[in-house]
């Protein structure tokens, strides 16, 4: 643990130490096991709050499809808790140690759900956030303040907790966390088109994700990306999971659709696993220590213009997940490169996201489009409202606040 970081053993010390910060007025970076660190700008912080230490799954039922758990659980110790009743977490969260570094420990369940992290699952059945049914957290006054309930028809008040999954701590400290959950599929396979272009990609992934086949994962890797992952050429992945009696079914039938697109292989439950894990991490990236790392968001078919535009300007590492509408793209730390990014994000209808850069490219450069005034004007009251004298992460996700 980082020297002069506060990590209380309880939700009422948490609150203790943020209001002690707030009577004070003095800033704190917000953090678990600081795997997510160097997200956002750079904090200037005084001192560092962990939630690390509020640890434990403190309901399961499996028969109600329901877990809740303190924020600084590892999400690790939750996965494994499910997988023991043949359950998951349904937005696929994934791990960035290896991109972003080890951190201080493991992922944690609150840092996960700060920053909204989903894996390629999202596409076919939503992000993080759609998956919590509560909260509890600490606000910047040293309130604790709870939403929502541990039952899907709890919809009375402000949907607070969806608020609060992905604010980046900026907004209040969580402290425990809810979500629904489903029974984990049998078996899984991908079904792999070989040597297509990304608009190419992105038709024959937009047909697979509209055929009745049930596909949760739709992902181009081009040739480098492939190479990088054991493919070789460039790999159209699409996956099917499923009762394992009716994923040879699925995925014939869904090789059958996309036939136009070419021949396709299909890989098995072991290979499937071990590739989607290396899609959800950002493996097939390759991206070098020293490169800076962005995710872009755009409609899916404007992710093959995007692509060209980037690779026309820099030396740009990328491959598509979400059918398309995500980007990831590693490349030189330089604000050539990333005007390009921001660009082709802008000209694509989309978003962009600094994902890994030194802190002084990251103090120096936007990671987030600048908001337009109104809803700027909303932020700062939604930010005045949780933390009046703006104390948790200031700066870390738009300057000033």
């Amino acid at each position: 643990m980082s020297a002069g970081t506060i990590a209380p053993a309880d939700e009422a010390g948490l609150a203790a130490a943020i209001g002690a910060a707030h009577a004070a007025g003095t800033p704190l970076a917000v953090w678990g096991n600081a795997t997510k660190a160097a997200f956002g700008r750079p904090v200037q912080a005084a001192g560092a709050l962990s939630a690390r230490n509020l640890t434990g799954i403190t309901l399961y039922s499996p028969a109600e499809l329901v877990i809740g758990a303190r924020a600084g659980t590892p999400l690790a110790e939750i996965e494994a808790a499910l997988a023991a009743k043949g359950q998951h977490l349904i937005a696929e969260p994934p791990d960035f140690s290896a991109l972003m570094g080890p951190g201080e420990g493991p992922p944690t369940l609150g840092g996960t759900l700060a920053c909204n992290l989903s894996g390629p699952r999202r596409i076919a059945l939503g992000a993080m956030r759609d998956h919590v049914l509560g909260v509890r957290a600490v606000n910047g006054a040293g309130e604790v303040i709870t939403s929502g309930g541990r039952v899907l028809k709890n919809v009375t008040g402000l949907d607070l907790a969806k608020l609060l999954t992905g604010s980046r701590g900026t907004l209040a400290v969580l402290t425990e966390v809810t979500l629904k959950v489903l029974p984990a599929p049998e078996r899984t396979a991908t079904v792999m088109l070989r040597g297509l272009d990304p608009a190419r990609a992105v038709a024959a992934l937009s047909a697979g994700l509209g055929s009745p086949y049930g596909v949760s994962g739709a992902a181009h890797l081009p040739e480098a990306a492939a190479t990088r992952a054991g493919l070789g050429a460039a790999a159209t992945l699409l996956r099917i999971e499923e009762f394992a009696g009716f994923v040879p079914y699925r995925t014939a039938r869904l090789a059958e659709a996309l036939a136009t697109f070419g021949a396709a292989e299909v890989l098995d439950h072991d290979a499937s696993l071990a590739l989607w894990r290396s899609v959800r991490d950002a493996g097939p990236l390759g991206a070098a220590p020293e490169d800076a790392v962005w995710r872009v968001s755009v409609r899916p078919s404007a992710g093959p213009e995007v692509v060209a535009a980037l690779v026309r300007t820099f030396d740009a590492r990328l491959f598509l997940d979400w059918g398309g509408g995500l980007i990831w793209v590693a490349g030189p730390a330089t604000e050539e490169a990333h005007r390009a990014v921001a660009g082709a994000a802008r000209a694509g209808g989309g978003t962009f996201w600094l994902m890994r850069a030194d802190a002084g490219f990251r103090a120096a450069v936007a990671h987030l489009p600048d908001e337009a005034p109104p809803l700027a004007a909303l932020t700062q009251r939604v930010k005045a409202a949780f933390d009046p004298k703006g104390i948790l992460n200031p700066g870390r996700v738009f300057a000033g606040i």
